[in-house]
């Protein structure tokens, strides 16, 4: 009896690991244990930290006032931001889609607890929500690519990928979060080797919502569309349930999305930066085209699919140039040279490769190491010849994500998603070698560098590293601002609460915090569709004293917020040393600005705006 208890305890101790093997190589068992120690990363390196339960970018704060605005009672169309900019406000190119369940989360989480808790709770829920489909996608996508130990491999570089991301962290709440989930998922889909019609069902759907939520996928969306089409022109037959499935599912869904989020009275209207009539007439008319395609020439040679597809082509293109010439364009390239110059050129997001290696060259391989290095093994590998349809499929989409990426930063992220497949492959076909040769000091080397060298936030790390020691005055200077109350922070903006709401004219970076923590309108945020209110504040800070009386009262200004801790404000100050904000910042105040009080070492000064002679 001695000798029967260990063996049932071993035998209890291999069940249960053998069950554990065996969920572990499931994909939904592996996505959910990734996602929970994922979530439990970032609250344990995050949340000790925080000190706003809304997310650091604009984008966060601006999400809420709109969700706020949404359950107070403004219509499901109507995407006015009435409190910002000139005039009636500024048409915002937001999606309702994002607002939904975000106001949903606030609604139920208020059955119980107090509207900021709520609030907290629903900001908290959202992202997380989100990071579960993204690894979903990528679970997927690996285990397509690479088995079992692919799929575990694409979670892992995932969840390193996610947690040195801020789109995933409590409070943020903007769409980039969703779209990366949306991209994950589509280039799952694409990875199908069986063409199943459903994969390609959900990676039109998927397209179309990707659409509707935000125009920043749509060149991913069109390489899908591209991918799916020559798979077709080259396949035949074989392929094209898959097409018929992807055609009639983007046409079917895109046409959901635009009736069901745009205002009929814009139903006629083009614009290049969210869904309207441009987006919806060209992805219904090319997957409409390609079903028509697939239906009837899939049987035919393989050089008339390829002229059916150069049709299809042709008749997109001059839909394109017909129905929305503009947006054959970078939309932002019409901005005014002044908010070129003072504003967008200063935002990290939509700098360029060359912008961000000239101001921060230590962290910009975070952003593209990745992706060049997942190019290269894509090129080696069809070179060789080496499971040609998957490296063609990601290079392709990885030379488009990157493309995006060097024009403006923000197109990174999904690059250094897509350089997770080919790079999971070649540490897979490394790990091998290894393996089979223990002894092998250099093949055991070559596997931890690609290892390494797969993950973006070594080169972040490694180059955030070198700039410290190499620059150790900026490391300080950056040091020092993270210490330094914000302008826009809560404690800054309170004198505004203590007046009746009117009309602030403050920077653009202080906009949203202003909307978001009183009832007051404002001129400025920073947003391209606010050209007129940006404008009209930037030339206040330029005009001298008494021009810029004219246009306070011109626009019905209230109160002038002055915050020289904004890099924008000294270089108008620069610019003009006659002018408001270089009198501002040397103490000379104009006898029409009246002080508010703030508190001991605040960096913001508010003036009430008294006309001249009143």
């Amino acid at each position: 009896m001695a000798t029967v208890a260990p063996m049932i305890g071993e035998t209890t101790s291999m069940s249960v690991r053998q069950r554990l093997q065996t969920a572990m190589a499931r994909l939904w068992p592996s996505v959910i244990g990734y996602s929970l120690l994922l979530m439990i990363a970032i609250v344990a390196l995050k949340i000790p930290d925080a000190k706003d339960y809304v997310g650091a970018d604009n984008d966060d704060g601006m999400r809420l006032v709109e969700v706020r605005d949404f359950l107070n009672g403004q219509g499901w169309f109507d995407l006015m931001q009435y409190r910002m900019g000139l005039g009636q406000g500024t048409l915002m190119h937001w999606s309702r889609l994002i607002d939904l369940p975000i106001a949903t989360l606030i609604r139920f989480f208020g059955l119980f607890l107090a509207p900021q808790r709520a609030e907290a709770a629903a900001l908290l829920i959202w992202p997380f929500s989100l990071i579960i489909p993204s690894l979903w996608g990528m679970g997927l996508a690996g285990r397509r690519v690479g088995g079992v130990f692919g799929m575990h491999i694409a979670l892992g570089l995932a969840s390193f990928l996610l947690v040195t991301s801020n789109r995933f962290l409590p409070g943020s709440i903007d769409h980039h979060n969703a779209q990366f989930a949306l991209v994950a998922i589509m280039t799952a889909m694409l990875l199908d080797e069986d063409h199943k019609p459903l994969s390609y069902a959900i990676a039109a759907f998927c397209a179309a919502l990707a659409i509707a939520i935000g125009a920043e996928t749509t060149p991913f969306v069109a390489g899908v569309c591209l991918v799916v089409s020559l798979a077709w022109a080259w396949d035949g037959e074989t392929f094209a349930p898959a097409a018929k499935a992807f055609g009639l599912t983007l046409a079917l869904s895109i046409s959901l999305f635009f009736f069901g989020t745009v205002p009929p009275r814009l139903y006629a209207s083009v614009t290049c930066d969210n869904l309207s009539l441009g987006y919806y007439s060209l992805a219904a008319i090319g997957g409409g085209l390609l079903l028509f395609a697939a239906a009837f020439a899939s049987r035919a040679s393989r050089l008339v699919r390829f002229g059916a597809l150069a049709g299809v082509g042709a008749a997109v293109l001059a839909s394109a140039l017909i129905i929305a010439p503009q947006c054959l364009h970078n939309p932002l390239a019409d901005l005014d040279p002044m908010l070129i110059e003072l504003w967008l050129n200063k935002v990290q997001e939509a700098q360029s490769i060359f912008v961000a290696n000239r101001d921060d060259p230590y962290t910009t391989g975070f952003f593209y190491a990745t992706g060049v290095f997942a190019i290269a093994v894509c090129l080696f590998r069809l070179v060789y010849a080496d499971r040609v349809r998957i490296h063609l499929i990601l290079l392709f989409l990885l030379l488009i994500s990157w493309s995006i990426a060097a024009i403006q930063i923000r197109g990174a992220m999904f690059s250094n998603l897509l350089a997770v497949f080919p790079l999971a492959l070649l540490i897979i076909d490394i790990r091998r070698v290894s393996n089979a040769d223990s002894d092998n000091g250099a093949a055991a080397l070559s596997y931890i560098l690609t290892v390494l060298l797969s993950v973006a936030a070594v080169w972040g790390l490694v180059g955030g590293f070198i700039g410290a020691h190499l620059n150790s005055s900026l490391a300080a200077a950056q040091a020092q601002a993270k210490d330094k109350p914000s302008c826009a922070s809560r404690e800054m903006i309170a004198p505004l609460a203590a007046l009746p709401p009117g009309l602030v004219a403050a920077p653009s970076e202080m906009g949203v915090s202003i909307l978001r923590f009183t009832d007051n309108r404002i001129l400025a945020a920073p947003y391209h569709r606010n050209q007129g209110g940006m404008l009209t504040e930037m030339h206040i800070g330029l005009a001298d004293p008494a021009e810029a009386e004219a246009f306070l009262r011109g626009t019905g200004v209230t109160v002038l917020a002055f915050c020289k801790d904004f890099s924008q404000t000294l270089q108008i100050a620069k610019l003009k040393p006659d002018g408001l904000y270089a009198q501002l910042e040397k103490g000379d105040v104009p006898s029409y600005l009246k002080p508010l009080p703030k508190p001991d070492g605040a960096p913001v000064q508010f003036f009430r705006y008294v006309p001249s002679g009143s």
